[in-house]
């Protein structure tokens, strides 16, 4: 690939049409299209050329070049009105919050939103229609922000300080898009991997004993292919109450779009809600999520609860190729020595333990909880999980399993 023809073409646009173009890609990006930098820079050059004075000539063209399946051509046009007309700005991010219900102290309470919210800046800065110059330039230096800066400014958000029903109902749905983002990527690199198997020397010779020896032939070994399993273990105690919400749909999202992946709830006991977070539908599932979890929100008994998954799940959804990822902050208020136990005993049957603790991203943390002082010994990766940027760090660790 030629580099510098790339950056020629960039070249060709003008500054504030190439930041408004490369939004433009990376929200079609956050909605599930298919597009890498040979599309964004064939793009370039339609905003380069004349397509680009009118709306109505530029809708087709790029409709034409970043559409390659049906599902996308028909969200096309809601996005491009949302981004360069600000008609329906809320379609740029795929809306997920739930009604506000009444469920006393439940998981349905960690996702409560209200999308009725007035006064929400917009998230995209619109262009005129007029073809004249009847209408009036937008200010660019206004409060409302690009669609793309508003997804990137949530994705550094730490999760406790996300209070805007709005904003939280974004994150919902983000959250769930980064897991069906990192599943597409890691299924494609597993293929990628599996082409470059080997030749199967003893078969191809008995192939090919038809052709006098010659190998015209060519057999290849085709390995059984093991996909990456996650067992999710997500902490709901009370300390962790300002960062579940978002974790739960996260969780939602890789249930839903990983072939093998488990999900456990635990407080002071564990839940496995597998069953109810593969349901499609974001809202239901939190509604079956409450009735199997049995309330969240009180103490923790990490050990007791890792003693549960051991003795009684852990030979059903653990094979060689399982990680199995634990969300808490690590406040123990059960036995320390448990704890260390059942983390040893977890750590022998499946490939890597990966330890998310959002107490990580604040300033001056350190690991001195004496539950997460325990557990840290047979953990492969400690790492923060307080915003949708840390978790989506973790796709090319679980792409090296």
């Amino acid at each position: 690939m030629n580099c510098c023809g790339g950056a020629a073409e960039f070249s060709e646009v003008g500054g504030e049409a190439l930041v408004r173009l490369i939004a433009f890609a990376r929200t079609l990006r956050h909605n599930d299209f298919a597009i890498g930098l040979k599309e964004t820079q064939d793009a370039a050059r339609v905003v380069a050329s004349t397509l680009a004075t009118r709306p109505s000539s530029l809708r087709p063209a790029l409709k034409a070049l970043f559409c390659a399946r049906v599902t996308e051509w028909r969200k096309f046009d809601e996005i491009f009105d949302a981004h360069w007309l600000g008609r329906g700005v809320k379609s740029l991010s795929k809306i997920g919050a739930s009604q506000a219900m009444a469920n006393p102290k439940s998981v349905r309470e960690l996702s409560r939103g209200d999308g009725n919210q007035q006064g929400e800046p917009g998230l995209a800065e619109p262009i005129t229609e007029n073809d004249g110059d009847n209408g009036s330039a937008p200010d660019p230096g206004r409060s409302r922000m690009e669609g793309a800066s508003r997804v990137a400014a949530l994705s550094n958000t730490d999760f406790r300080k996300i209070s805007d029903p709005q904003a939280l109902a974004e994150a919902h749905s983000l959250a769930e898009s980064l897991a069906r983002a990192m599943q597409a990527r890691l299924t494609r690199r597993d293929r990628a991997r599996r082409k470059g198997r080997k030749i199967d020397l003893r078969r191809t010779i008995r192939r090919n004993i038809a052709h006098g020896g010659v190998p015209i032939e060519l057999v290849h070994r085709h390995p059984r292919p093991k996909p990456l399993r996650l067992v999710v273990l997500l902490d709901a105690s009370g300390s962790m109450t300002l960062y579940t919400s978002v974790f739960l749909r996260f969780v939602h999202g890789v249930l839903a779009h990983f072939d093998e992946a488990e999900a456990f709830l635990f407080h002071t006991h564990l839940a496995h809600v597998t069953p109810a977070m593969r349901e499609r539908d974001g809202t239901r599932a939190l509604d079956r999520l409450s009735l199997m979890a049995g309330g969240v929100g009180g103490g923790t008994r990490i050990g007791e609860s890792l003693a549960t998954f051991n003795r009684w799940h852990a030979k059903r959804v653990i094979h060689s190729r399982t990680c199995v990822m634990i969300v808490s902050d690590g406040y123990e208020t059960g036995s320390a020595a448990v704890l260390r136990a059942e983390m040893r005993q977890l750590a022998k049957r499946c490939r890597r333990i990966v330890w998310l603790n959002p107490m990580m991203g604040w300033e001056g943390y350190e690991p001195s909880a004496r539950g997460m002082q325990a557990a840290l010994e047979h953990v492969d990766l400690f790492a923060p999980a307080h915003t949708l940027d840390s978790l989506a760090r973790l796709e090319p660790y679980l792409a090296r399993l």
